[in-house]
């Protein structure tokens, strides 16, 4: 049940968040999707097998706060029955309980620090329990530069518009996204060499 209910938190508002009782245990139970830790970063890979077939969904998150004390999470999740990288990369999604925030349906954003930036849309998502999210345009071209900008920063500044969102420490995410890679088996050696 508390898998059911982790899997459906992936989507909806961050599965760190929604499933910090899950990290906790030493020993999960068999049938409990896999987790590791890399710095700030932590993935679940979980394997739903119908009988006729299995798929894994692979995902990787990390916690932040903005400056305002408020919490949040970035997400990337991708699932063996998705088109994989090159030809599409992990959907990425921000939860972040801040109401101030824009919440259009299309947002320009720009990610990054001083030295990378990094400008894409982001889609306003219904909030879920309460919590706002926001998902970034998946087009390959500008997920890649995205994914890049990510294990290039130390820290990754959100801009929504023109109010700025949060800076999100990045330590962990290369091994993060290269345990993406080997566990949805996809290639990371254009983001993560």
């Amino acid at each position: 049940m508390m898998r059911d209910f982790c899997l459906a938190s992936l989507g909806a508002f961050g599965w760190l968040a929604a499933c910090g009782s899950v990290l906790a245990q030493t020993q999960p139970a068999p049938d409990m999707p896999a987790t590791s830790s890399f710095g700030r970063w932590t993935t679940m890979v979980d394997t739903l097998d119908t009988g006729q077939d299995a798929h894994k969904t692979c995902a990787a998150s990390t916690a932040f706060f903005d400056a305002s004390g408020n919490s949040g999470t970035l997400t990337l999740s991708i699932s063996t029955g998705d088109v994989l990288p090159p030809d599409a990369y992990p959907a990425i999604m921000i939860t972040i309980d801040n109401r101030t925030l824009p919440a259009d349906k299309k947002i320009a954003a720009i990610f990054g620090d001083p030295g990378v930036k990094v400008s894409a849309t982001v889609y306003s998502n219904d909030a879920v329990n309460g919590r706002p999210s926001w998902t970034i345009d998946n087009q390959a071209k500008t997920s890649l530069a995205l994914l890049r900008a990510m294990r290039k920063v130390t820290s990754l500044d959100v801009t929504f518009g023109k109010q700025a969102v949060a800076s999100i420490p990045m330590d962990g995410f290369t091994k993060a996204y290269r345990n993406l890679g080997t566990s949805c088996g996809f290639q990371t050696k254009d983001v993560a060499p």
